[in-house]
C-alpha cells in the first residue's frame, strides 16, 4: 500500500517548497498584473526622489517671500483743507503731493468739503464752482504738470472717506519713476 519515495520525488518536493517560499521583491511582477506592475514603478520613483530630496541641500524657495521686491503695499495719507483760502489750499496741497510722492505713499485722500457753507457763494464776481475747493483744488492738480507727472489718477472718494467732499489721488511708484 504504501510507496517508496525515490530521490526524485524527494527533490520535487523541496523545489515545490522552496517556490512556495519565494517571497516577491519589487522587480517580481505578473505579466497579467500591470496596474500592480505601474504601482510598483511608481513607488520606486517616489521613493528615489524623496531620498534625492533629503540628500539635496538646496532648500526649496519660500513662495511667500519671492515677490516682496516686487511688491507695493498700500499707503495712505490723509489731507483736510477745511477752512483754507483758494490759494493757500493749491499751495499746501501741491507740498503734500510731492512730499507724499518722496515718501513713496500709494494713495493721497484729500478733504476739500463739500462747500455749502462757503462764503464765497454771495460774492457775484466769483465763480459759484472755482471758488469752492470741491472744485478747485483738482482744477489746479489737473493744470500742474509737474503734479500730473507723479499722479496715476484721481478719483471720486468713498462715503466712508468722505463722499463728493472728497477725492483720491493715487500716485506712481517713487522707485520706478527716477
Amino acid at each position: 500500500m504504501f510507496k517508496k519515495i525515490t530521490d526524485k520525488d524527494k527533490k520535487d518536493w523541496e523545489n515545490f517548497l522552496n517556490d512556495k517560499k519565494k517571497i516577491p521583491n519589487e522587480n517580481f511582477v505578473k505579466k497579467e498584473d500591470t496596474k500592480f506592475e505601474k504601482t510598483l514603478e511608481i513607488i520606486g520613483k517616489d521613493k528615489k526622489d524623496w531620498e534625492n530630496f533629503l540628500r539635496n541641500k538646496e532648500k526649496i524657495p519660500n513662495k511667500d517671500f519671492i515677490n516682496k521686491k516686487n511688491k507695493r503695499y498700500e499707503k495712505i495719507k490723509k489731507i483736510d483743507l477745511h477752512g483754507y483760502t483758494i490759494e493757500e489750499a493749491n499751495r499746501v496741497v501741491d507740498q503734500f503731493i510731492q512730499r507724499c510722492f518722496n515718501e513713496n505713499v500709494t494713495k493721497i485722500i484729500v478733504i476739500t468739503g463739500k462747500g455749502l457753507r462757503s462764503k464765497n457763494a454771495e460774492n457775484p464776481y466769483l465763480s459759484k464752482d472755482l471758488s469752492i475747493l470741491k472744485y478747485s483744488v483738482p482744477e489746479f492738480i489737473e493744470n500742474n504738470k509737474s503734479l500730473t507727472s507723479v499722479i496715476i489718477e484721481t478719483t471720486d472718494a468713498k462715503i466712508e472717506d468722505g463722499g463728493s467732499g472728497a477725492f483720491y489721488i493715487y500716485l506712481k511708484n517713487n522707485n520706478k519713476f527716477k
